[in-house]
């Protein structure tokens, strides 16, 4: 006999209201993938340094042509709210206030992995392709290599591209910027 386990699937909207109720707290760290609720792995220094590093840069390189978003939720679809460590949106005046940023809203979405590479790439890049997301950059602290993902066609990433350090990266929506893959590790 073969016992099927019934799994409930949440909305974005059933998530927001558990935590306006406070079912859910501020302090936890969630986010919903496919209507599940996934509990996020703590931040270790590495990877706190690299977000800080890549902050950095990119407020420097692009300025107002961007709202940089750090670890703040996107909302993909009706069940899918993940944060990614750093979100490239198009600018608006309300700087994203009344609403979570849509696919629509974003340049490009960044992960920064130590212990989590498999589950960002096999789980994550996914979600982010089917949802049409132009760019997904994985970064891998621990072997210094981005992973850089572009042209969603059909829930899949045409172009995959392995950057290793002295190596240049361009952002696909900025191409007039160009980033040493150094200077991210």
């Amino acid at each position: 006999m073969v016992l099927q386990l019934l799994r409930h699937q949440f909305t974005v909207k059933q998530f927001h209201q558990m935590a306006e109720s406070g079912i859910l707290s501020e302090n936890e760290r969630l986010e919903l993938i496919r209507g599940e609720m996934i509990d996020m792995s703590p931040i270790g220094r590495r990877h706190a340094g690299c977000v800080n590093r890549l902050v950095n840069l990119l407020i420097q390189l692009l300025g107002k042509r961007i709202i940089l978003a750090p670890q703040n939720p996107v909302e993909l679809d009706e069940t899918s709210e993940p944060q990614p460590d750093i979100a490239l949106l198009k600018p608006r005046a309300d700087f994203y206030r009344t609403a979570h940023p849509q696919p629509e809203d974003i340049f490009l979405l960044i992960e920064v992995a130590d212990t989590t590479i498999k589950y960002d790439r096999e789980v994550k890049v996914t979600l982010y392709a089917e949802a049409n997301i132009p760019e997904v950059w994985l970064i891998d602290v621990n072997q210094e290599v981005i992973e850089v993902y572009r042209n969603p066609l059909q829930g899949v990433y045409q172009d995959i591209q392995k950057l290793v350090k002295n190596q240049t990266l361009s952002i696909l929506a900025f191409s007039d910027v160009s980033i040493n893959v150094s200077e991210i590790f």
